[in-house]
């Protein structure tokens, strides 16, 4: 790297400031804008640093604390009922694109061991810019998200067995290339070998699930209780560092190592602290991670060949499409999932490179080869945020059904109120606000679920919830309320506060978590969805124990009344498990008192 750190920190600083805001305001996304910036400061442009390898390694922790992230959401019996997708779906991909590579490598004059390196790096799809795209769309929960994310979880796995093979396959290969002792001994001193290495392997997995379970919750308790914010975030990023080492340790993929912590602590109560501080970092790492892609590229040499550069490019991308497309359709994708799905994965990725580095001191494949394909790889990953534009852009509205394409897109009616998300809890508030001749604007992304309600003589319009630019044309910028009854919102909020500050937001929560999360955004009211059903529930069962009609709704009443205070009186402690487990003990004891308290009185004053 040229210059000091410093001032290489101060280059990326300066092209992600400068250039993504741009590219998110042109539509590109952020990506592109991650991408463009690398290519301008790289070694093919300006020229201000010109190491962009040693770069991109040390960017590769941004990958490993995205799947540490993952990893938090995904307990191990969730993963276990994906096990028919890791399997199905990530096996098929990875098996037929790399024998349909390795096949047309041959055709073309190379050598078995070298097509067959050839096949392997090109049939992976990078994880860093799938799962980034995947989480900014919201679409993990999704079929094509969980496909993509079963697919990607795989390659991870797989390309451990993939570096291992290496060695063999240079075997295979007629020409000498440059053998050098890179491996598990280098950097990793009294690594284990042969049966000690499956036996560690067992030790560390076995010794993560243990400590995760009984020796991280009490350190995590304490730290909470000593309230040093610092501190947290330190043991998070330990945690990861920690996970990634053993991996490294065993020769085994880092990013596997922070997924199976993450997954180990999934069920930790301190899980959202953990998301909460290690983001900031994830999503900063991730953008020099793109920029380090953006600067690999040579575009003097893709200018000498350009010819074969994008027909190499065009063709792997196509021939990766087209396998997806079918793999999807056999695993019951629908169409629309199916596109998506396969325009996200088609691209190679991340891992390819690293392949090719011990392709090449394994001597597998010749360098010239590996620099061709290495340009692919990167420009292919360039290309998705572009390839995934034209399918929001061009593709999408082609393939909505009649309902949503007969959706009406919406316009400003000067109506007080804007509802997003009219399913079973925004109907709800429309039709009270409707009883009482207080006009609303409905807003739903469902295009089957709008035409449905079409037939009640509802007027709902299409559109995305998340695109300001929508909200404004939909009159958010000069309504009075903002009722937000979409279910994953706390993100959605923060953009309505930033963009539309005048209006008041009444938003719906899954549960006190959630709750906990919107209050600290300072909106207006918010209120778990299921409260008040149960509470209802609650007075029945009262009522059928011989309690009468009026004590069972005053008890439920002042139940709620009691717990909404409890809880704005607690949320700034939501990051401290031990305090709020302490508070809700007094919580319950000054509940009881007062609900017997209230009984009392209105039974005395009865008699």
């Amino acid at each position: 790297m040229d210059g000091s750190f410093l001032f290489s920190v101060f280059v990326f600083l300066c092209a992600a400031c400068l250039l993504v805001p741009i590219s998110k305001l042109s539509g590109l996304g952020s990506v592109i804008g991650y991408l463009i910036g690398g290519i301008l400061i790289g070694p093919s442009v300006l020229g201000l640093i010109s190491d962009p390898i040693t770069i991109l390694h040390f960017a590769e922790f941004g990958v490993v604390m995205m799947l540490f992230l993952i990893g938090l959401e995904l307990e191990p019996r969730k993963l276990w009922s994906m096990r028919g997708k890791l399997l199905g779906l990530g096996g098929s991909q990875v098996a037929i694109t790399m024998l349909a590579i390795a096949g047309i490598a041959l055709l073309i004059g190379l050598s078995t061991g070298e097509a067959l390196a050839v096949g392997m790096a090109l049939s992976l799809s990078s994880t860093a810019m799938a799962l980034q795209i995947l989480q900014n769309r919201r679409l993990m929960a999704e079929p094509e998200g969980q496909s993509g994310f079963s697919v990607l979880l795989f390659q991870d796995v797989i390309v451990i067995a993939m570096i291992a093979a290496m060695p063999i396959l240079a075997t295979l290969t007629p020409f000498d290339g440059v053998i050098s002792d890179y491996g598990a001994d280098e950097g990793a001193p009294f690594a284990p070998t042969g049966i000690w290495r499956a036996v560690a392997a067992l030790a560390v997995f076995v010794g993560m699930f243990l400590g995760g379970r009984y020796l991280l919750a009490p350190l995590f308790r304490l730290i909470a209780r000593a309230n040093v914010r610092e501190t947290f975030t330190a043991v998070s990023l330990l945690l990861v560092v920690g996970a990634a080492l053993l991996m490294a340790w065993l020769g085994l993929s880092a990013a596997l190592g922070a997924f199976i912590a993450g997954m180990v602590l999934a069920d930790s109560e301190y899980r959202h602290q953990l998301e909460r501080d290690i983001e900031p970092f994830k999503a900063l790492l991730l953008g020099l991670f793109f920029i380090s892609v953006g600067m690999s590229l040579d575009l003097a040499f893709i200018a000498s060949q350009p010819a074969l550069v994008a027909g190499l490019v065009v063709g792997l991308m196509g021939l990766k499409f087209v396998i997806l497309m079918l793999i999807g359709k056999m695993s019951g994708l629908k169409r629309r999932a199916r596109l998506f799905f396969s325009a996200l994965l088609c691209q190679s990725g991340e891992f390819g490179f690293v392949i090719f580095t011990f392709a090449t001191t394994e001597g597998a494949i010749r360098p010239e080869t590996a620099a061709i394909l290495t340009a692919v790889i990167a420009l292919s990953m360039a290309l998705t945020p572009l390839i995934l534009l034209v399918f929001d852009k061009f593709v999408l509205p082609r393939l909505v059904t009649r309902s949503v394409t007969t959706g009406e897109a919406p316009f400003d009616q000067r109506h007080p109120v804007l509802i997003l998300g009219y399913g079973r809890i925004g109907q709800i508030i429309g039709r009270l606000l409707e009883a009482q001749g207080i006009k609303t604007t409905l807003i739903d992304n469902n295009g089957d679920h709008i035409e449905f309600l079409k037939q009640f003589h509802h007027r709902v319009f299409y559109g995305d919830a998340t695109d300001m630019e929508l909200l404004r044309q939909a009159g958010a910028g000069s309504a009075c309320i903002i009722v937000v009854a979409i279910a994953d919102n706390v993100e959605l909020v923060r953009q309505i506060k930033e963009t539309f500050p005048d209006a008041k937001l009444i938003v719906r929560a899954k549960g006190r978590v959630q709750l906990f999360d919107l209050l600290a955004e300072e909106v207006h009211f918010a209120e778990r969805e299921t409260v008040r059903g149960a509470l209802a529930l609650g007075e029945s069962v009262l009522t059928s124990m011989g309690y009468s009609e009026e004590e069972s709704e005053m008890l439920a009443q002042k139940f709620l009344e009691l717990d909404y205070q409890n809880i704005q009186e607690t949320y700034h402690l939501r990051g401290d498990f031990g305090a709020l487990a302490e508070r809700a003990e007094k919580a319950r004891a000054l509940l009881r008192e007062t609900l017997e308290t209230e009984l009392a009185q209105r039974r005395e004053g009865k008699s």
